[in-house]
């Protein structure tokens, strides 16, 4: 008599299939890792320029932020996400990976990458002096650097013999694509990369003195017309501190070859003046000069100007800033304004 065996060599390969997918998934199980949340409150009042429209000036933003980390194969996995107003909406994620002296790798979701992380380096005692003004025209930059940005871009780390790399890349057009999304645009609309390199008094040889450069480009290849040259963005800073106080200067250079705006050179000269007058008051005054040499037009200086205030008590700060402008963007005769008073709680 046959045997039928047929049965029994499927229900073997059942069981084989069903340990070798048990072992696979251990192999990935999740480690435990330490979810911590933090908050702050913060309370203000705005008064912007005399032509402009306000309304209420009191408003509240409500921040929530989200970190972990853990081990994983070895290596440091940490994941980090801020929500605000009251969980409207995400404002920045960032996944980053640890990998010892290799250097941190990063995807990041709005946190700050690359040359954008040294945009400003000038010191203040609250909100930067450009803070709250009117932008630029539509395709300029407002004299701040930063070609690949923080929206959906991959983030290095490394510090080398006390210099501190930031590289940042981005394929495509800028945006906060959602798991399984994209940026919607084509390949070249838009990729750029950029890097920033900071060093502390232990590279400088100078106590107290803080240096930093970078540089990027933004590709313009799909589009038409006769601007399709890649944007350029460089700056270069240095503080100093003595004692309570604190000098910085800045210079930078943006040479944008966007369609909306034709081609744009701005060269930006900034400085600042930070003092801590006790452990808990500080104060600053800053001024900033764009020059905005477009092609084919009258080339206009943007002058700006801010003070700022900043009082800690605990867990408790108040801060408060005065902005102005001339020529703002690039435009002549075009002023604009913000005085703003914050309250902050931290939780």
């Amino acid at each position: 008599m046959k045997t039928i065996t047929k049965g029994k060599n499927m229900n073997n390969l059942k069981k084989i299939g069903l340990t070798a997918l048990a072992g696979s998934l251990a192999a990935i199980s999740a480690n435990a890792a330490e979810m911590t949340v933090n908050g702050a409150t913060v309370l203000t009042y705005t008064s912007a320029d005399a032509t402009e429209t306000t309304g209420n000036a009191y408003g509240m933003k409500t921040n929530l932020g989200f970190t972990a980390s853990g081990e994983v194969n070895g290596y440091t996995v940490s994941y980090m996400q801020t929500s605000k107003d009251q969980f409207a909406g995400m404002s920045s994620a960032r996944l980053s990976v640890d990998m010892g002296d290799l250097g941190t790798l990063a995807f990041d979701q709005g946190s700050g990458s690359g040359l954008s992380t040294i945009d400003d380096k000038t010191p203040t005692a609250a909100e930067e002096i450009w803070d709250g003004l009117d932008a630029a025209a539509t395709g300029e930059a407002n004299g701040r650097v930063g070609t690949a940005g923080s929206s959906g871009v991959f983030n290095y780390i490394k510090s080398i013999y006390g210099v501190n790399l930031n590289a940042a890349y981005r394929n495509g057009a800028g945006s906060t694509s959602a798991d399984g999304g994209n940026g919607g645009s084509a390949k070249d609309n838009g990729t750029a990369w950029d890097l920033a390199l900071t060093a502390g008094d232990d590279v400088t040889n100078v106590a107290g003195l803080s240096m930093g450069a970078g540089y990027g480009e933004a590709g313009n290849g799909d589009q038409t017309g006769s601007n399709e040259g890649d944007d350029e963005h460089m700056t270069a800073f240095a503080n100093y501190s003595y004692g309570p106080a604190t000098f910085g200067a800045q210079l930078s250079h943006l040479g944008i070859n966007g369609k909306s705006s034709g081609s744009t050179n701005e060269y930006v000269q900034a400085w600042g003046l930070a003092v801590n007058i006790n452990e808990n008051l500080s104060l600053s005054y800053g001024e900033r000069e764009i020059e905005y040499k477009k092609a084919g037009a009258t080339h206009i200086t943007e002058e700006g100007e801010g003070i700022a205030v900043a009082y800690t008590m605990g867990s408790i700060k108040i801060a408060g800033n005065r902005n102005e402008v001339a020529n703002n963007g690039g435009t002549a005769n075009s002023t604009d304004q913000m005085t703003e008073i914050a309250v902050s709680f931290a939780f």
